[in-house]
């Protein structure tokens, strides 16, 4: 059974392997470094599933920093009909690109 855990980052929640590549929130690290994440919400190994209350003791999922960039646009239109009112924007979020390296259980 392949191992995984699911981690906790800017607000959002992540399942994630090992060898894994994902895109989350921003984060304020430099390209090549290593990040330990702490907050483990759950892991499942071998030897069984471990869920955190709320976090699992001693868990952590260490990874490294690929890449900073933006995601594609996304285009706003706010339209009123028979008000001659027409509303465009746009938002790219920024991003950091992380390889996962390795999960360890407490």
């Amino acid at each position: 059974m392949q191992m995984y855990a699911v981690i906790q980052t800017g607000g959002k929640q992540y399942r994630v392997e090992e060898g894994q590549t994902l895109k989350f929130e921003k984060l304020e690290f430099e390209d090549g470094s290593d990040i330990e994440f702490d907050k483990v919400l759950l892991i499942q190994s071998d030897s069984g599933l471990q869920v955190g209350a709320p976090f699992v003791d001693g868990g952590k999922v260490t990874a490294t920093v690929n890449s900073q960039g933006r995601h594609k646009k996304v285009k706003i239109l706010k339209f009123k009909r028979r008000k001659h009112h027409m509303k465009q924007m746009g938002h790219r979020q920024y991003y950091t690109e992380v390889k996962i390296t390795g999960i360890t259980a407490g």
